[in-house]
């Protein structure tokens, strides 16, 4: 009998996770279906956000003469989630070559849509690699239609692209990184992703809103490292969103841990707080990386508004 209520509990609470439906995508509504049609792109709908991917599989990038796969970085998107008066608030991150960059940032702007930062995510990379923050407001089918333009100009310059013989896609693969390993030394899960390793984290002590619009992980308001290589020999790069009073003692963390920090900046504009994102590249054994990170993380949201 006490067996039999035990599994009942338990029969009760998967069916509570199951309709909660916070871990699992969601139908994906008609009108983001429409989305993804008009871009050409793949994606996916949770935590009321659509996600559309903007991968540049074309590209053939070396950090430090590494090769760098493209899981590592090198995944645009953009995301559309509801707010106020019937438009939807959307954000993104182009990911772009120099010669890329204006003709992409003039698709955009000159289609009502705006550009809120421009930086680099790398040192020492080949080729060199931009990213690009778009924001805009409207109806889905609005936005996809302005946004086409500059995405297709992505598409068409990747299609230009010839894959260097002495760098495959291959070239990439390894033995690989022990994600269990690294997800319980820095204390979140992350996702395998081919030879890379990636944990985002989200801030949900963060309460960031734009036109009434929730800007959660999934709409860009997230920390995350991404892991390749090996055990032994592996290199880390990521982003970590922070508070004003955070940065200081977020560069001390990591610089003290021998991690180099390559840009500081903001990602959206016209927001409060406000948000100051920070990327990071490392190499060296992956364990010794990972609590290079976990030092990072374990400031966000502990830090005194009396220190800065």
């Amino acid at each position: 009998m006490v067996s039999f209520k035990l599994f009942g509990r338990l029969l009760v609470f998967v069916a509570t996770v199951l309709a909660s439906g916070s871990v699992y995508a969601q139908e994906l509504p008609v009108e983001y279906k429409s989305v993804l049609t008009t871009l050409g792109k793949t994606g996916d709908f949770k935590d009321g956000v659509l996600k559309v991917n903007i991968p540049r599989n074309d590209l053939r990038v070396t950090i430090g003469q590494r090769p760098a796969p493209t899981p590592f970085g090198f995944g645009g998107w953009v995301a559309l989630t509801k707010g106020e008066g019937g438009h939807d608030v959307m954000m993104g991150d182009l990911v772009l070559t120099e010669d890329e960059v204006n003709p992409v940032m003039s698709a955009i702007l000159d289609n009502g849509l705006d550009v809120t930062a421009l930086h680099n995510h790398f040192f020492w990379e080949q080729p060199r690699v931009f990213y690009m923050h778009v924001h805009g407001m409207g109806t889905p089918a609005d936005l996809a239609k302005r946004l086409k333009p500059a995405i297709d100009r992505i598409d068409q310059a990747a299609k230009g692209v010839q894959t260097s013989p002495a760098a495959p896609a291959a070239a990439t693969a390894s033995a690989g990184v022990d994600g269990a390993a690294l997800a319980k030394i820095i204390g979140h899960q992350g996702e395998q992703s081919g030879p890379v390793y990636k944990i985002t984290i989200g801030r949900p002590d963060i309460d960031l809103r734009e036109h009434g619009a929730v800007i959660n992980a999934r709409m860009g308001l997230n920390t995350w490292a991404a892991f390749a290589g090996t055990d032994a020999d592996a290199m880390v790069a990521g982003d970590v969103a922070m508070l004003e009073r955070e940065v200081t003692p977020v560069l001390k963390a990591l610089r003290a841990n021998g991690i180099n920090v390559v840009a500081i900046h903001h990602h959206m504009t016209d927001v409060k707080p406000v948000v100051i994102f920070l990327h990071y590249y490392g190499t060296g054994p992956a364990a010794k990386l990972a609590q290079a990170v976990r030092a990072a993380v374990d400031l966000l949201g502990k830090t005194p508004a009396s220190n800065k």
